[in-house]
């Protein structure tokens, strides 16, 4: 029995091989299916953004050249006029959660800021398949996005807004009026936000009476609200007036900030530490001021003695005269009837002086008496 040798693959090896070959025309069939769904489909609509109001924001009607109310509107809002002052109807109107602005720098503020978010509105891109030229609004169901008419826009009937987010826009660019029937209505279904939907309107806008009006109206001429007719928005007026009739116009209250129908961007505002620093408590002793009385050296004056003081030696007088004796009685006698000196060092001196003479007196009477004692001695005594 002779062996053979296999050369060639074996059989699982070779449908392998088959299947690795296939796979790049799946691939390849796969992509091409992509590519022709999207050319059938058409270019993805572009996002409408809501412009930033600024201080136009918290105005429910805003012209420029006057406001005027006839009956008993409610207005929700501030309400302003600029560049002129002219506002008339308030009363019988009334404005609550808001202030009247005849002309000054806020309404002026907000009109630069009406005119900014016009613009921007007016700017942003409509796909051709949203061109609305020459339809009525009424009767439609439109989700987000930009809507156009190259001249007027009619609105006749119920127009619905379907939004499935409260951060969903929408946009109307009118080229010129902005009419809608008696009685109509724009409708929201989902989470369509009045602060969301937006009218521009290259002249005036013209809403008949008892329509029920939603989101803010910025018109380059005028606006009129006739008998009855209801807005949940704003009411701008860029050149022109807006005109009242008995009507509610409620400002929605709405967050700062551009919104768009993708999903908006979040910011994140970091608070910075803060840092408390404990001072300690100061204790203030006062010090008494200090009064130094400086006492006057006392000068003690000696009493003087008035009168003249006499020294009279009475042994000097009794011990003799004429002899030495007598030179030192004499001598003494000079001092009697001498007023002394009341003062100390005078004083002193005279007594230092008599207490020496004295003295002297004293010896003189002791040699005396010796001299009369050998005298008596030596002389012979009689019988």
């Amino acid at each position: 029995m002779g062996s053979h040798d296999k050369t060639g693959p074996p059989p699982s090896a070779a449908r392998n091989n088959q299947a690795t070959r296939r796979r790049p025309l799946v691939v390849v069939g796969s992509v091409l299916g992509v590519i022709g769904f999207l050319a059938m489909s058409g270019s993805p609509a572009r996002a409408a953004t809501a412009p930033t109001l600024g201080t136009a924001a918290s105005f429910a009607v805003l012209a420029a050249s006057e406001v005027t109310n006839t009956g008993p509107s409610v207005i929700s809002g501030d309400v302003g006029v600029s560049p002129s002052l002219a506002v008339t109807g308030f009363p019988p109107g009334i404005v609550v959660d808001g202030t009247i602005y005849r002309g000054g720098e806020v309404a002026a503020n907000a009109q630069a800021d009406a005119r900014t978010a016009y613009n921007s509105l007016a700017g942003q891109p409509c796909p051709p398949e949203n061109d609305l030229t020459g339809k009525d609004l009424g009767g439609m169901t439109l989700t987000p996005g930009v809507y156009c008419f190259s001249s007027s826009a009619q609105l006749t009937g119920p127009l619905t807004l379907d939004a499935g987010s409260p951060d969903a826009v929408f946009i109307f660019q009118i080229g010129s009026t902005l009419t809608t029937a008696s009685a109509s209505s724009v409708v929201f279904n989902g989470e369509a936000n009045p602060c969301n939907v937006f009218w521009q309107v290259g002249s005036s806008a013209t809403l008949d009476t008892t329509t029920n009006f939603k989101g803010t109206v910025i018109a380059d001429t005028s606006i009129t609200a006739t008998t009855g007719a209801e807005v949940e928005g704003r009411l701008l007026a860029l050149t022109g007036a807006v005109t009242l009739d008995t009507n509610d116009i409620t400002r929605p209250v709405c967050a700062t900030g551009d919104t768009t129908t993708t999903t908006p961007e979040t910011t994140t505002t970091t608070v910075p530490e803060t840092t408390t620093t404990t001072v300690p408590e100061t204790t203030t002793i006062t010090v008494p001021e200090t009064t130094t009385t400086t006492v006057p050296e006392t000068t003690t004056v000696p009493e003087t003695t008035t009168g003249p003081v006499q020294t009279t030696s009475t042994a000097l007088v009794a011990a003799g005269k004429g002899s030495g004796p007598d030179v030192v009685t004499a001598a003494l006698r000079t001092g009697e009837d001498r007023t002394m000196p009341r003062t100390g060092s005078a004083l002193a001196a005279m007594t230092g002086t008599g207490l020496l003479a004295i003295v002297a007196g004293n010896l003189l009477l002791e040699a005396r008496r010796r001299r009369s004692v050998a005298i008596g001695s030596s002389s012979p005594r009689r019988r």
